[in-house]
């Protein structure tokens, strides 16, 4: 998604789910996971590239001169790419 979809989609303030390493679904997070289940993992591993964190956007997205579309959020410094990000949407009761 570009920035300028980001931005009409999904207002400053938007609750995400950001992966400011890998996604889980990225092989070097699934080998890292099978690492952690099989105790075979030296240091900590709550620091491990499959960090996840349950956070708000603090800005609209913008373009990189590269071309990545970027998001700042809470608790991270810097542009998070918006291929690591993905908005959580609360479902409406009737």
């Amino acid at each position: 998604m570009n920035a300028e979809r980001w931005n009409a989609r999904y207002p400053v303030g938007t609750r995400v789910m950001v992966y400011p390493g890998v996604r889980p679904e990225d092989p070097l997070a699934v080998a890292y996971q099978e690492r952690a289940a099989a105790d075979r993992l030296l240091g900590d591993k709550d620091t491990g590239p499959c960090r996840r964190l349950d956070t708000v956007t603090r800005s609209a997205a913008w373009t990189l001169g590269h071309g990545a579309p970027v998001v700042l959020v809470e608790g991270q410094t810097g542009g998070i790419s918006l291929e690591h990000v993905d908005p959580i949407v609360r479902e409406l009761s009737p």
